[in-house]
């Protein structure tokens, strides 16, 4: 049995780089591992950790090694990863690094005993730039941001062009245990997004595309899925499938604490000429959009709504102080912890949301911009002034590169969970490698034109 279901997902693999035997390919998987310290043994005591019998934790990652090295991904991407144990730590270094890749380990803030674990094949990558990403927040959780530059004979460079780079990044969100945490997921996500555009402009990088990986905590219903979705992020296994946003009963990838399944586990990619809206327009819509959500939880209409963020104010308009008042009161009786509460959004953050919402500047909302900048915002599709905005970002790329330059992004080619009834939406009762199923991705470079980049 267990030789015969770990090869299912790699045939898949393997089928589909035989389908495409000119061209260049490369495979990153995703795997959120179960640390022992979180694997229950026992559902009548909840203390019973795997952590407490070598032999079980020792076994189980043996063979979660064994399928990773089966498959041989050029990429992996894993979280728990209990960096808190140094036999285990050992253990997959080793192997690991038996097998050609380059290891790069991140624990939790405050010793939380689990982390990251990120490996790069290096017949496929050569790393140019590694850096940590802590959040400092009420999950201690951080990111890996790697820098790669693919080395792999059907990528060497033509015309003295520099060869194909990527931006990785592994991370694990926080898990939602109340609505007064969905603020602190969002707040995760901006700051990668924040820290990967700060890198490009920090080395003056040329538009790459990038990978995220890892376990988002969160459904394509979610808030954090909309937000990326709004950068121009793809679902690299939705995009193999065909599947569209509205897809999310077809496919699971967690077998929760609470006996529910979800699909929370992405490879997302964003190439380099994407269209995506500005960073901070996307936030202010996400933050909207669950502020909005909120309310009408509480049974608010879009006129109660608007009552309420204009506080005591007797005019027919918002005032900032209104709008800031109204929020702390959100944190207060909604448990929406969006300011004043030690995660939540900065004073600058704030007033980044009054600026989107006071469009015409003159220091007041009226209902008509309440009801276009925290109502009723669409966040996938692009405003006119986002347009604009993207189009004289796109003028400056082309200026800046030449008119004829071209990147390179990736297709997406094939993208496998396993176990396989997880692609059915069914979580099998056989298996107990881990309560996630590992995602792999086949992706292709492509040539694109540069005309779009922003």
């Amino acid at each position: 049995m267990k030789g015969r279901v770990s090869r299912i997902g790699s045939y898949a693999i393997a089928s589909s780089l035989k389908d495409h035997p000119h061209q260049p390919c490369i495979t990153c998987t995703t795997f959120n591992i179960l640390a022992p310290i979180y694997k229950r043994l026992s559902h009548k005591d909840q203390n019973c950790r795997e952590s407490d019998y070598r032999a079980y934790w020792l076994a189980r990652n043996q063979r979660i090694l064994d399928s990773l090295l089966y498959e041989r991904s050029s990429i992996i991407c894993l979280q728990e990863f209990w960096v808190g144990n140094e036999e285990l730590v050992n253990m997959y270094e080793k192997r690991l690094g038996d097998a050609g890749y380059l290891k790069f380990k991140l624990g939790r803030t405050n010793n939380r005993g689990d982390g990251l674990l990120t490996a790069v094949h290096k017949d496929y990558f050569r790393v140019i730039n590694y850096r940590e990403l802590h959040f400092n927040d009420c999950g201690d959780r951080v990111a890996q941001l790697l820098h790669v530059e693919l080395v792999t004979p059907a990528s060497q460079c033509r015309n003295n062009d520099p060869c194909q780079e990527i931006l990785i990044v592994n991370t694990h969100l926080l898990f939602p245990h109340d609505s007064s945490l969905c603020i602190v997921r969002l707040h995760q996500v901006y700051k990668i997004l924040q820290y990967v555009e700060s890198y490009q402009k920090e080395y003056n990088l040329n538009p790459l595309p990038i990978m995220l990986c890892g376990d988002w905590n969160g459904s394509k219903r979610g808030h954090v899925y909309k937000f990326l979705r709004s950068q121009g992020f793809v679902s690299s296994y939705d995009t193999a499938h065909q599947y569209t946003d509205a897809d999310a009963h077809k496919w699971v990838s967690h077998l929760n604490h609470r006996g529910n399944i979800c699909g929370v586990d992405f490879i997302w990619l964003l190439n380099p000429n994407s269209y995506r809206k500005l960073l901070k327009t996307s936030w202010t819509e996400a933050v909207f959009g669950m502020f909005k959500n909120q309310l009408r939880k509480a049974s608010l209409t879009e006129d109660d709504a608007f009552a309420f963020l204009k506080a005591d104010n007797d005019g027919d308009y918002i005032t900032y102080s209104g709008f800031c008042e109204a929020l702390r009161q959100c944190s207060v009786f909604l448990q929406f912890n969006i300011i004043g509460h030690r995660y939540g959004l900065s004073v600058e953050e704030t007033n980044d949301l009054w600026v989107q919402a006071d469009i015409d500047g003159n220091g007041v909302v009226d209902y008509k911009e309440f009801q276009l900048r925290i109502w009723k915002p669409t966040w996938s599709e692009p405003r006119d002034g986002d347009i604009k905005e993207g189009q004289e970002r796109g003028h400056k790329v082309t200026e800046k590169y030449g008119r004829k330059k071209q990147a390179t992004g990736f297709s997406v080619k094939n993208a496998v969970l396993f176990p396989p009834e997880v692609e059915k939406g069914r979580w099998p009762e056989n298996y107990f490698l881990s309560d996630h199923a590992r995602l792999t991705v086949v992706f292709s470079p492509i040539t694109m034109p540069c005309s779009q980049l922003a």
